[in-house]
């Protein structure tokens, strides 16, 4: 199920009906990304150069491979916060544009069901922003545990793989369901939906291809919610019928 949603998602990316969104997420992507940079490459200077200055006060000429070899950590450093950023950035700005991916999904795979109802702006901005910052909260415990040798790579797939799974599932859900059975459906699934969130922090870790993960993403949930749907179509009975209870 889940392979089969990310075959379809992958030939979502280049095809005709998704290219202005393509385009539109990447470009996105890219400036957001090369604006992070300059803001954590100025926060790095503001705050670790002072330190350095009162840690090795007058250094000699001689020394001053010391500082290109400080420079190599710290653009590496800067690397690495750009990275574990990455998660938060994609799944911002493809809350703006799931409904677009999922529409066209829903029209050109599914035309004999029912259409999704789009993401009113405030919800979707609202649920976008909180996500952001649990990401980058898990992300840093991620950052925390990197320092532990053999956990560090664990840690960074398993963190992005619940987070990513949760945040795209429940967005690509919340179209067909209230927020509250959005998140019942993808707890009573939790299982695969893991591992599709798995799936997406492997596509993340890939350079220059992870700058597509938000597109990547917003098809596959929407795939994988319609199949699970299918699986289980007396959820949304069972959930009307405890409510009413």
């Amino acid at each position: 199920m889940i392979l089969d949603a990310a075959r379809l998602s992958l030939a979502n990316l280049l095809a005709p009906e998704t290219r202005s969104v393509f385009w539109k997420v990447l470009g996105l992507t890219i400036l957001a990304l090369v604006a992070l940079w300059f803001a954590v490459r100025e926060v790095f200077i503001w705050l670790a150069l002072p330190w350095l200055d009162t840690l090795m006060p007058g250094t000699p000429v001689w020394a001053g491979w010391l500082t290109f070899v400080l420079g190599i950590f710290a653009s590496l450093g800067l690397a690495l916060a750009l990275a574990l950023l990455l998660a938060p950035v994609t799944a911002l700005i493809a809350g703006f544009f799931l409904d677009d991916v999922a529409e066209v999904i829903e029209k050109r795979d599914y035309p004999n069901e029912p259409q999704g109802r789009p993401l009113p702006l405030g919800e979707a901005i609202t649920g976008s922003v909180k996500f952001l910052g649990v990401v980058i909260l898990g992300n840093l415990l991620a950052l925390f545990l990197l320092l532990v040798p053999g956990v560090n790579l664990v840690a960074f797939f398993l963190v992005n793989g619940y987070l990513l799974g949760r945040e795209f599932f429940e967005f690509a859900a919340m179209r067909y369901r209230s927020p509250a059975e959005a998140r019942l459906f993808r707890e009573k699934h939790r299982a695969t939906v893991f591992l599709a969130g798995l799936l997406l922090a492997a596509f993340l870790a890939v350079p220059l291809v992870n700058l597509l993960t938000p597109l990547f993403a917003a098809g596959l949930m929407v795939h994988l919610h319609k199949r699970l749907s299918a699986k289980d179509p007396g959820f949304s009975l069972s959930v009307s019928a405890v409510a009413k209870a």
